[in-house]
């Protein structure tokens, strides 16, 4: 939820007539298994497969597709303010990347439907790689990417515990909460410059 604002509540609600699962249920099992989805361990058709043979909701080819398009819309609402900034950081030539813990449909989702995800220097896709944030390889992997050491790359997220596995693997890191305080943090941590 950097790029991207909160998930869609119309994209859930779709998950869940497709799924025909309770609030609860649909929430528990989503979450149960998304590591393993998102590390590469699982891919969408296991995933999805494993969540209707433990909650008993069909499952054939078409239902596959439409599970797995409502969970691209579920998490690509853009964040405008951050996708202008990046574009602008692009434009001055500096080097963009995004590392993401998604899974393999996800990506290749978001890849087809934002054309500006294509415009980032480099990717760092988890389900690609086995690994997961925060382990500390998946940031090497990105810093690499980008061709910079981790001390000159600016990680942002919006969970503390991949602030702190990017700041392990001796990045910079800001958490992303809201616009207003990213802007403020980004100013009080001297980066003016990267907002001109």
């Amino acid at each position: 939820m950097v790029l991207s604002g909160p998930p869609d509540p119309a994209a859930w609600a779709r998950l869940r007539a497709l799924t025909g699962l309770s609030e609860e249920t649909l929430h528990d099992r989503y979450w149960a298994h998304r590591n393993e989805y998102d590390r590469g361990t699982l891919n969408s058709i296991t995933y999805w497969g494993t969540i209707a043979r433990e909650t008993g909701f069909p499952l054939d080819a078409q239902k596959q597709l439409a599970l797995e398009a409502a969970d691209i819309d579920l998490w690509t609402a853009p964040n405008p303010q951050m996708i202008d900034w990046a574009q602008r950081l692009q434009a001055r030539g500096v080097k963009t990347g995004i590392l993401s813990n998604i899974g393999d449909s996800m990506s290749r989702g978001i890849l087809a439907k934002l054309a500006w995800v294509g415009e980032f220097t480099h990717h760092s896709w988890s389900h690609e790689l086995r690994l997961i944030k925060p382990d500390a390889a998946i940031y090497l992997h990105a810093a690499e990417g980008l061709g910079c050491p981790p001390e000159q790359v600016l990680f942002i997220d919006d969970r503390e515990e991949n602030i702190a596995g990017a700041q392990a693997a001796g990045m910079q890191a800001i958490i992303y909460r809201d616009h207003e305080s990213f802007l403020r943090e980004m100013k009080d941590r001297g980066f003016d410059d990267l907002l001109a």
